[in-house]
């Protein structure tokens, strides 16, 4: 992936390859820009990079980069001869409204959340553009169809945990968050079955409220019902 920041005039000011672990805007502070507007996510046609997320920039004093360990999930156990592998998850999800609420899924027995309520979406097939996977994954999770109306954030995590398979992972999760609208909501059904999700649902800024919300998500649902 590639972090790029722009001027008011379109001009490329900054852009740097996303290294494993790294946020897109802690990454363009350590170079002394700040991200502002997140203006475009798009696919480069190139092998080493495929996705270029480009945000409108101003100048500050450059930030180095902070010692930080990476987290272990809660209740790891690791071998004494045990490595964990690194790996680098780009998915894209919505934050999808409409007349009858906002559009959440909830995660199944298949994920370390289940029970939490987030956004839809899920990971990029290989050589699929963000905005199609989130269309796709949008109607697997919950069966709506909805119109893509910009990009929103791109939230990252980085930890140490293990894979559904038992493999032992230093994982960064990179998700590509769009706006969406649906014209003509109906009763959500999860068409993936099986996979990792469980049921989805509309619900308003009460039903939110109450409702148990995956910790990356919650943010950005309480920013629409703000």
């Amino acid at each position: 992936m590639l972090v790029r920041g722009i001027d008011r005039g379109g001009s490329v000011c900054v852009e740097r390859p996303l290294r494993h672990g790294d946020d897109p805007q802690t990454a363009l502070r350590e170079q002394g820009w700040e991200a502002g507007q997140l203006v475009s996510i798009a696919s480069a046609r190139t092998p080493q990079v495929q996705i270029v997320v480009t945000y409108r920039v101003t100048r500050v004093p450059a930030r180095p980069r902070a010692a930080r360990s990476v987290p272990h999930a809660p209740g790891l156990v690791v071998g004494d001869n045990e490595l964990p592998v690194r790996y680098q998850r780009v998915a894209a999800y919505a934050v999808v409204t409409s007349s009858r609420g906002i559009l959440v899924s909830q995660a199944s027995r298949r994920t370390g959340v289940a029970g939490q309520w987030g956004l839809p979406g899920g990971g990029l097939d290989d050589h699929e553009e963000p905005d199609d996977a989130v269309l796709r994954e949008v109607w697997e999770e919950t069966g709506q169809h909805v119109q893509l109306t910009g990009p929103l954030d791109v939230v990252t995590q980085h930890w140490v945990g293990r894979a559904p398979s038992g493999r032992l992972e230093d994982f960064h999760a990179i998700r590509l968050v769009y706006g969406a609208e649906c014209r003509t909501p109906t009763d959500p059904v999860v068409h993936d079955v099986g996979g990792t999700t469980a049921a989805s649902a509309w619900m308003d800024g009460v039903q939110l409220s109450r409702a148990r919300l995956s910790r990356w998500a919650q943010p950005l649902l309480s920013r629409t019902y703000a």
